[in-house]
C-alpha cells in the first residue's frame, strides 16, 4: 500500500478522535449558502515522505495530477495571480472581476529583493549569465549586487553553496496580507542538502510549512505538488531528491467533510504510483505539464461535488 495512505488515515484517524471543534466560534469560512464552516482540526501536524522509495500520490482516490502541477507551475514558474494563466477552476471563488486573486502566491514569487552576496560569477555557475536561453531574467545588476527572486536566489544558492543554511522560499508577506483575498496557506518552503550514504550524491530536501490544510479538499494536493517541486529542482541542480517534510500549524476536516473522509479511509489502498519526469530538463523555467507522470497508478473512484469553504 501507498505509505501516502498510511498517512493520510493516520492523521484523519487522529482528527476524528482528538481534534479540536471550533463549533459556534467566529470563523471566517463559510459555505455557499452563508453557514460558517465549521471543523475538527489539530494543532502541528508533521509527516514525512521519503521520496526515494516512493511517490506520495493518494490512492483512496485519484489525484488530478496534471491539475496539481499545472497549479505547481502557475505559482512557481510563472509567478502569476491570476486565475486566467491556470487552466484549472480551483481559485475561481477567489479571483475578482479582471481574475486577479490579490497580492498572493505568484505574486510574491515575482518579487525581487537585493541580495549582496550574488555575483557576476556565481551567475554564470549557476545559469549561464543574467538571462536564460528562454529569455527568463534571472538577476538584475545593482550597485554591487543584484536584485532576484526568492526562487532564482535559491537556485543560484543550491548550486554555489549548496550546504547554506539559509535557502528558504517565502510567500507569507504581512505587509500585504490586507491585499491577497486568500492568505497563502502553503507558504514557505525551506530547502537542506544532504549527502548519499552510499556513492556521496548530493540529495535536495525541503520543509514544507503550512498554516492551515483541508484534509479532504487539499489534503494529499499539497503534499504531491511539493514532491514535484523537489524532484524539479533536485534535476536543474544535478542533485537527487531526498525526503519532504510537511508541517501543519492546523490540519482540519471541516464538518460536512467528516461522513466522506470516515468512509475515504476505509477504502481499498494500493502499490504506489511510480513518478517520472519524461526529459532532462536543465532549466526550471522550461518545465511544462507534460514532462511529468504517474506510472502505474491505481486509485479509488473519485469523489465528485465535494463542498468547499471560502
Amino acid at each position: 500500500m501507498s505509505r501516502a495512505d498510511v498517512i493520510f488515515k493516520e492523521m484523519c484517524e487522529d482528527i476524528l478522535e482528538r481534534g479540536t471543534s471550533n463549533e459556534g466560534e467566529e470563523v471566517r469560512p463559510h459555505w455557499e449558502d452563508g453557514t460558517p464552516a465549521y471543523t475538527m482540526a489539530r494543532f502541528g501536524v508533521v509527516n514525512r515522505y521519503d521520496l526515494r522509495e516512493e511517490f506520495p500520490a493518494l490512492t483512496f482516490r485519484k489525484v488530478a495530477f496534471k491539475t496539481c502541477i499545472d497549479e505547481l507551475l502557475w505559482i512557481w514558474q510563472k509567478q502569476s495571480a491570476n486565475i486566467h494563466d491556470l487552466k484549472g477552476h480551483i481559485w475561481d471563488s477567489w479571483a475578482d472581476e479582471s481574475g486577479s486573486i490579490g497580492k498572493a502566491y505568484g505574486y510574491q514569487q515575482a518579487k525581487r529583493y537585493y541580495y549582496k552576496d550574488v555575483n557576476k560569477e556565481g551567475l554564470v555557475s549557476a545559469f549561464g549569465g543574467e538571462t536564460g536561453k528562454n529569455g527568463h531574467v534571472y538577476a538584475v545588476a545593482e550597485d554591487q549586487g543584484y536584485l532576484m527572486t526568492q526562487l532564482d536566489k535559491a537556485i543560484y544558492d543550491l548550486k554555489n553553496t549548496p550546504f547554506s543554511r539559509r535557502v528558504i522560499v517565502t510567500m507569507w508577506n504581512p505587509s500585504e496580507q490586507y491585499e491577497m483575498h486568500l492568505a497563502p496557506c502553503a507558504y514557505e518552503m525551506t530547502f537542506m542538502v544532504t549527502r548519499d550514504d552510499k556513492d556521496g550524491s548530493l540529495i535536495l530536501n525541503g520543509i514544507l510549512n503550512q498554516r492551515s490544510n483541508d484534509l479532504l479538499a487539499a489534503g494529499n494536493w499539497n503534499v504531491v505538488q511539493y514532491s514535484v517541486l523537489i524532484h524539479m529542482l533536485a534535476m536543474v541542480c544535478g542533485m537527487k531528491a531526498g525526503e519532504l517534510v510537511h508541517v501543519i500549524g492546523n490540519a482540519h476536516i471541516y464538518d460536512r467533510h467528516m461522513d466522506i473522509v470516515r468512509q475515504l479511509i476505509q477504502r481499498e489502498q494500493y502499490q504506489a504510483p511510480v513518478f517520472n519526469i519524461l526529459r532532462d530538463v536543465e532549466d526550471f523555467y522550461d518545465f511544462t505539464v507534460d514532462d511529468f507522470e504517474l506510472k502505474d497508478y491505481m486509485y479509488g473512484e473519485q469523489i465528485l461535488n465535494i463542498p468547499v469553504a471560502i
